[in-house]
């Protein structure tokens, strides 16, 4: 069963039924928001496998992913193609306004936009959403304004956490549950 935090809440859950875009900030969301550099200069970075599965599962759903990022980074390129993100947007400062013309971009209202960022420049982002969300690693001035935080934090499965959570709000859950589950042995 998907994290309880955002399914306890009825208003949450009315407000996670009318996600259709899911956007995503990387460093201290998706990755641990640690930037690892090797001894020639190139940046690495880490990427939690069940995030991944979650992403793929909201896409199938219906559910349009995105990535905005301050940093711009080869890495977060090669992740957003294994996973099939093809709304990629990097060094944007302003995650409002790149969330904003997303929405545009796809005919949406921000009512239908999920964001889920950490830091100070995910604020204003994360405050206009329909679904606000945030990671126990953000400090408390950014998880306070959030409409909800996540269980897990940022690339310890809290994208998963997020991918679940609207998904049972959705009602796909019971349908995913059986999908994966056998009764052989």
């Amino acid at each position: 069963m998907p994290s309880a935090s955002l399914l306890d809440d009825a208003t949450l859950i009315d407000r996670a039924r009318r996600i259709r875009v899911l956007a995503l900030d990387v460093d201290g969301v998706l990755t641990d928001g640690q930037l690892y550099f090797q001894a020639d200069g190139v940046e690495i970075k880490a990427f939690h496998t069940q995030d991944g599965l979650g992403i793929k599962l909201v896409q199938q759903a219906g559910i349009e992913v995105a990535l905005i990022t301050g940093r711009t980074s080869p890495m977060v390129s090669q992740r957003a193609t294994a996973l099939g993100i093809a709304h990629v947007h990097q060094g944007r400062d302003d995650k409002l306004a790149a969330l904003e013309a997303l929405c545009r971009q796809l005919g949406l209202s921000l009512d239908q936009a999920s964001y889920a960022g950490d830091d100070l420049p995910d604020l204003s982002a994360i405050q206009q959403a329909g679904l606000g969300i945030s990671v126990p690693n953000a400090p408390v001035y950014v998880r306070e304004h959030a409409d909800w935080v996540t269980e897990r934090h940022g690339g310890h499965g809290a994208v998963r956490d997020i991918c679940d959570n609207l998904l049972a709000a959705m009602g796909n859950w019971p349908g995913l549950l059986t999908t994966y589950s056998s009764t052989e042995c």
